[in-house]
């Protein structure tokens, strides 16, 4: 179980100095929205302090359709997009129904990331009950959202720099 000082190479800010200039995009989802909308401030507050753009802010009803947004941002012409943030929280219930959704978008947002494009970051919380979000959403666990958008303009770059070879 990762805690919030496992994370200190996440939050190195050497690392992300040059991330003025970044093209992000975000899809939230609409389900939990108390904790995703935790999730996005979280992002806001370290993507504020660089002058990133926001090319695409979408809801989507929920988890399983996360996939189906960014690999319509990924595939558009329109705007540039150098990271999309894909934030979200799945919470167990008493069905098999959680299981199916997390396998469907870890799988969906693995394989867009596969055809390497573009990145996209994983910012799907997936929680036993809603306590351990918010332990995730400041407490013990840090804060996901800072740590989803530390991996966005991380990721943003290396991919940038890939793209120059």
């Amino acid at each position: 179980m990762a805690i919030l000082t496992d994370n200190k190479v996440l939050f190195d800010t050497d690392a992300i100095r040059n991330a003025g200039g970044v093209n992000i995009a975000v899809v939230t989802t609409e389900w939990n929205d108390k904790i995703v909308d935790e999730l996005w401030s979280g992002c806001q507050r370290v993507l504020k302090q660089f002058p990133v753009r926001f090319t695409y802010s979408l809801k989507v009803p929920g988890a399983v359709e996360l996939t189906h947004a960014c690999a319509a941002i990924m595939n558009q012409t329109k705007q540039k997009t150098d990271v999309i943030i894909a934030l979200g929280a799945v919470i167990r219930g008493g069905t098999p129904h959680f299981d199916y959704v997390c396998e469907s978008v870890v799988q969906g947002i693995t394989s867009l990331n596969a055809q390497g494009k573009i990145p996209i970051i994983f910012g799907v919380l997936t929680l036993d009950n809603e306590a351990q979000a918010w332990e995730r959403l400041g407490g013990t666990h840090g804060h996901k959202g800072e740590e989803a958008a530390y991996a966005a303009l991380r990721m943003a770059l290396i991919n940038l720099d890939l793209h120059r070879m």
